[in-house]
């Protein structure tokens, strides 16, 4: 009796040990994600193979899209806002006249597209569409450096436009009194489907689809091992791109890390966090941004998430208008650029937005829009990732193994604590909280930025960390 009790017991724990065994294999092979072989082309996927060749790229703009512009500029129709409403109420009409007359009068377009010439730009076909991507390598090399290719993914309703100030500081740190220990060569694409990428003729294409056409740029431009960069949608990116390449990026630095998949310790921390903050790993600056909770997080995200709901439900609706009026475009995005910079901005008559940033610039950003007739496929992203539900998708339960650096900027709408993001980016090797700034972090606080990204590359390379992966 007791050698079949024995029999039982190792039986019981062989299928233990397998199952466990199993598990661990099994849990080892699910850690990559799978690279998403579109086609996002007009029509049937022709035969022939792909032209891969890299053509140079330049803006340019005709006599008949400006007076197109002015004239509607002019035929603009504004409602009065409501007494004392500052921001509350989305854009405030009163500033909205007044950019729009520095709009009519002032913003030189043409200068701005000498600026956006001023760094070499391309497009490439990739998966059946063309893509647009900045391309500056730095000036001068300190002797026997090679230069570290990184990747900058922006999000919306920014473009690629939002790292011009960011990288004289990284392809040239030492003139610009940063350290030239880490020299950099920097590549920012446009998302397919925002200003100068073609936009994807076929449903389907999310943050995946968006790194794997530029994991796919990246090989192209014969960059084996990169590092890759994002806030906003280019956070989501260029962590798809660390779960599918995992061996080819060296690093991923962002400047928002949000996780999708909550938990019950997630939820009991929102609980109890402010009153046990060490038990969840919290700091004193976590407690700080995140609580009261209900004021903070939930309220907070009721009251500023309206546009991604109608963006990942009926997108197309809403971005009929802003396609046909630039008024109502320039309304749609600066409102964004205001409250995402800093939530306090709501309380201000002009939304705060010439404090951090001046007109030129968040104009540069509203036309690239505006010239490229972007804003709905634009909207689309939102449909195609979320469309499913959140904390559905496959990558969104799968860990990120890559060496992670962590810009945390105090103004961001929603804040990620380090014990959160552990959990999902499970090599962070740098978490900072920032002294200033909020969601577009590259345009408004270059400098800041840059730092960042110098110390964090500094302490992959110095340990060699992605080759520990």
């Amino acid at each position: 009796c007791s050698s079949l009790a024995g029999i039982m017991l190792l039986e019981v724990f062989l299928v233990l040990g397998t199952v466990i065994i199993y598990y661990l294999l099994s849990k080892k092979k699910e850690e990559t994600l799978a690279f998403k072989e579109g086609w996002w082309g007009k029509g049937q996927k022709p035969d022939t193979e792909e032209d891969t060749t890299i053509q140079p790229f330049k803006v340019e703009t005709t006599e008949e899209e400006l007076s197109d512009l002015f004239r509607r500029l002019d035929q603009a129709r504004f409602t009065e806002p409501l007494e004392n409403s500052c921001f509350h109420y989305g854009i405030n009409s009163v500033y909205l006249r007044k950019v729009v007359s520095y709009w009519k009068n002032q913003f030189n377009w043409k200068k701005q597209v000498e600026v956006l010439n001023k760094y070499p730009q391309f497009k490439t076909k990739i998966q059946g569409i063309d893509i647009h991507f900045v391309h500056v390598k730095p000036p001068r090399l300190p002797e026997g450096r090679s230069a570290k290719p990184l990747l900058m993914v922006h999000g919306w309703p920014g473009s690629f436009y939002e790292f011009y100030k960011i990288i004289p500081l990284l392809t040239d740190p030492a003139s610009h009194g940063l350290s030239d220990e880490h020299v950099f060569e920097v590549i920012c694409p446009s998302i397919p489907g925002y200003g100068f990428s073609e936009a994807p003729h076929k449903k389907d294409f999310n943050s995946v689809s968006a790194a794997s056409v530029f994991y796919e740029l990246m090989l192209r431009l014969g960059f084996n091992e990169f590092y890759t960069q994002g806030g906003d949608w280019g956070w989501l990116i260029c962590t798809n791109l660390a779960q599918i390449a995992p061996n080819h990026v060296k690093g991923l630095h962002l400047n928002l890390a949000s996780v999708t998949n909550m938990g019950f310790i997630h939820l009991l921390s929102i609980l109890l966090g402010r009153y046990l903050p060490g038990l969840f790993g919290f700091q004193d600056e976590d407690v700080r941004r995140m609580f009261p909770f209900l004021k903070k997080g939930l309220y907070r995200i009721l009251l500023e998430s309206g546009y991604a709901h109608i963006q990942a439900t009926k997108p197309d609706t809403v971005g009929c208008g802003l396609n046909d009026s630039p008024v109502g475009l320039a309304a749609y995005i600066l409102e964004k650029f205001s409250t995402w910079t800093d939530l306090e901005f709501r309380n201000l008559e002009d939304g705060g937005l010439e404090r951090k940033f001046n007109l030129d610039d968040l104009l540069t950003n509203v036309m690239i829009y505006w010239v490229s007739g972007s804003i709905v496929s634009s909207m689309r992203f939102y449909k195609e990732n979320l469309q499913k539900g959140i904390g559905t998708q496959k990558h969104e339960r799968l860990t990120v193994q890559v060496p992670t650096g962590i810009a945390s900027f105090p103004n961001e709408v929603m804040h990620t604590p380090q014990a959160w993001a552990q959990k999902k980016y499970t090599n962070i090797v740098s978490f900072h909280f920032m002294p200033r700034g909020g969601h577009f972090a590259a345009l408004e606080e270059p400098e800041l930025l840059a730092e960042d990204i110098l110390q964090f590359v500094g302490k992959v390379e110095k340990e060699q960390l992605w080759r520990k992966k």
